[in-house]
């Protein structure tokens, strides 16, 4: 875990630099647009069950400017700091709001076994296009196998998934 851990800090802080004047671009396109604070703060729980806040940007789908973040998953963006916090990682099931252990059963026990992720098995395989069991079992295949081979595939994936809008090119296959 050291390692993906270190790749989460290196690869967050990389992409904060890379990422700043867009960023910043949309920090003032939605504030701009929407009302309140430009981030949002939800309630998520990560690792062993602790709990955090994930950060997003503050979008309305009746904006064109929310349209653009949501779509192309630039309002996730925030999320790299929660990643250099130590909250999430680059990679790994989506952080999910707090519920009882027992409802979430035995797949969302073994979640938090994980740092939740920015991206992941689901969000590169058709996201809202798979059922909610779907997201399950990819979630869990994740935590079961894996390995940073693994982690650096997902990564490959995002980008293109991302600027494709919220449809993934196509189905990742699970040997």
């Amino acid at each position: 875990m050291p390692a993906k851990r270190a790749v989460d800090l290196t690869g967050s802080l990389v992409l904060l630099l890379l990422l700043s004047p867009l960023l910043l671009a949309l920090t003032a396109a939605v504030a701009a647009t929407t009302r309140g604070s430009v981030l949002t703060h939800r309630e998520r729980t990560g690792l062993g069950g602790s709990r955090f806040a994930i950060l997003t940007f503050r979008t309305t789908p009746v904006s064109p400017v929310g349209r653009l973040l949501r779509r192309h998953f630039l309002d996730q963006l925030p999320q790299l700091i929660n990643v250099v916090r130590g909250e999430m990682s680059l990679v790994g099931p989506r952080p999910l709001p707090p519920e009882d252990p027992e409802e979430a059963g035995c797949a969302g026990r073994a979640r938090l076994g994980v740092r939740p992720g920015m991206t992941g098995l689901w969000q590169i395989s058709g996201r809202s296009e798979l059922p909610w069991e779907e997201m399950a079992v990819l979630d869990l295949h994740y935590v079961e196998q894996h390995w940073l081979g693994l982690d650096l595939l997902i990564l490959a994936r995002t980008l293109p998934t991302a600027a494709a809008g919220r449809r993934a090119p196509c189905p990742v296959r699970l040997a």
